[in-house]
């Protein structure tokens, strides 16, 4: 039987920080395929992106291979440097930094991006439709939700997250001294669970990056404190609760001026926090017939259905892939101990109400569009469904097809 009372870690990182600045300017380089292919009426189910970046003081380095529009390409199996330089700025921008270590205007962006190899694009475009597209990697990937918190996310990577958000949106705003608050940012929060339930925080954990050179430790926490206790809303903060904030000290150089960066470093805070498996995947810089992107994105919705519906309290789902394959080669649900159904009854279940091949994915949440730079930050699940398809893996529109396959 699993615990039923101890006490768990998650991390976040913010926006600014240097791993999360190439995640978001990765992702950007998806989303401007994307928009590029809808302007001149490329087909989206051909684009393709496998783009990694790197950041250091002043310096961006931009890899990788891509399917695009002739209109990014320079006709020599090479990009046009400019539109992703641009794509890189305004990212940096975004995000707020305008320091001299690491400036969106002045900082050097090489752009290192070639066309896909036709060996690996190979199994994805040999399918004779869309139907029998197959994976574009073999792989494994891993969906979770429980009833913890109203998005059905643990509670420590759901606060950890909503701590650093509310931070950046204050910055952002410029209200009061958080305005001081600079874009480099992390936090952890531990939680005490009885009886499988989140009843507590003992520990805060929180380095934030400030512009001001005279604040201490101190004065920091006096900055931030009053929103992280906004931001945790109704789950109680022990009266012993350990407060770590800024324990280092001064914290201005930040970002990648004070560690360089790469894409796909934060995969476990990009998920579950550690609460549940991690494939492996990164998703960030990937178009979505990369399943390590997509497979993921179909488990979470998945699972989150399976505990919307009632099924149970926690739920993790695996799917794995083999590249050129269509199908999943498996397809595991573990309930830990909290369903009101058979397990082996709900994977068939599972496999009848969506269509699990990476087209049937990309079909059925509408991926094929440029949603992907607001994944970068504060986690890829757990976030609201927006206008404009967005986050479209946290619906939770299968229950009733779910319970009627069961």
């Amino acid at each position: 039987m699993a615990r039923q009372s101890y006490l768990f870690t998650s991390e976040s990182v913010s926006e600014g920080h240097p791993d999360k600045v190439c995640d978001r300017i990765s992702d950007e380089i998806v989303d401007l395929i994307y928009r590029e292919a809808e302007r001149t009426g490329m087909n989206a189910w051909d684009v393709r992106v496998a783009c990694e970046t790197l950041t250091t003081t002043n310096r961006v380095v931009i890899a990788g291979e891509v399917r695009a529009p002739e209109t990014l390409m320079n006709g020599h199996g090479g990009v046009k440097p400019e539109p992703f330089v641009e794509a890189a700025r305004e990212a940096i921008k975004s995000i707020g930094y305008e320091q001299d270590g690491f400036h969106w205007k002045n900082a050097e962006i090489e752009v290192l991006l070639h066309a896909q190899s036709t060996d690996i694009a190979q199994g994805v475009d040999n399918a004779a439709d869309a139907n029998s597209e197959g994976a574009g990697d073999q792989g494994i990937m891993f969906g979770y939700a429980c009833t913890e918190t109203p998005a059905l996310m643990p509670a420590p990577i759901y606060y950890s997250h909503k701590i650093l958000e509310d931070l950046a949106a204050a910055r952002h705003a410029g209200e009061g001294e958080a305005g001081m608050l600079g874009p480099d940012a992390k936090s952890q929060v531990t939680v005490r669970y009885e009886n499988g339930k989140p009843v507590e925080i003992t520990s805060i954990v929180l380095s934030t990056q400030h512009l001001d050179e005279t604040w201490d430790s101190a004065k920091v926490r006096s900055v931030v404190e009053p929103y992280i206790r906004k931001s945790v809303g109704d789950l109680t903060i022990a009266d012993d609760c350990a407060w770590h904030v800024n324990p280092t000290g001064k914290f201005v150089i930040g970002g990648p001026d004070g560690d360089a960066g790469l894409t796909g470093r934060k995969i476990v805070v990009d998920t579950y926090g550690g609460a549940a498996p991690h494939g492996g995947g990164a998703f960030s810089g990937k178009d979505t017939t990369k399943v390590d992107r997509s497979a993921a994105y179909a488990s979470r919705y998945l699972a989150k259905n399976v505990v919307a519906a009632g099924f149970a309290e926690r739920c993790t789902i695996q799917l794995s892939y083999a590249i050129g394959v269509a199908q999943p080669l498996s397809v595991y649900v573990d309930l830990h101990g909290t369903g009101t159904v058979d397990e082996a009854k709900l994977e068939k279940a599972l496999a009848e109400v969506m269509d699990l091949s990476p087209s049937g994915i990309r079909r059925t949440l509408d991926l094929n569009k440029p949603i992907y730079g607001r994944t970068a930050a504060y986690g890829h699940f757990g976030r609201d469904v927006d206008a404009e398809g967005g986050f479209s893996w946290e619906r939770t529109d299968l229950v009733d097809a779910l319970k009627a396959a069961v």
